[in-house]
């Protein structure tokens, strides 16, 4: 494998992306898993989000640059880490994982300001930071609606 097949194959999270229906979405729900698997172990999460946050940077930008193409649908390995920012330390009830899902695709999706101004940016940067945006607002929406319901 060459450099530019690598970084396609971290980009798409293990060919996650060329999947037919919904890869985005898959993949929010691998970052969903993976909040799931490392709860309980901070440390471990924030290694892990800094590393595959990071990957995404450098590999989306590459896979940028090979293609010729913005933001190519197969790149899914912001909607991972976005995700894992949405799910980071909220309670693991089925109601507030699957508004969280929700809210954060929508999020996703919508673009709402300030999303939308970093999504054209050039490189790894513009793949990235709109998921990761979105991945805060997320979070934070549900840590306030937690707060104000009373779950916690």
């Amino acid at each position: 494998m060459n450099r530019n097949q690598i970084s396609r194959w971290l980009a798409s999270f293990f060919y996650l992306g060329f999947f037919p229906l919904a890869p985005g979405s898959l993949a929010s729900a691998v970052g969903l898993l993976l909040a799931l698997q490392l709860r309980g172990t901070p440390v471990l999460y924030g290694i892990l989000f800094a590393v595959i946050t990071l990957t995404g940077f450098f590999v989306s930008d590459r896979v940028e640059k090979s293609t010729g193409k913005k933001d190519p649908s197969f790149i899914v390995i912001d909607e991972v880490s976005g995700a894992m920012l949405a799910f980071f330390m909220l309670p693991a009830t089925p109601a507030v994982l699957i508004t969280a899902f929700f809210l954060f695709r929508a999020f996703d999706m919508f673009k709402i300001y300030p999303v939308n101004k970093f999504e054209p940016l050039a490189g790894g940067v513009g793949v990235m930071m709109d998921d990761i945006i979105a991945g805060v607002y997320t979070n934070l929406t549900m840590q306030i609606a937690i707060r104000l319901a009373g779950i916690i």
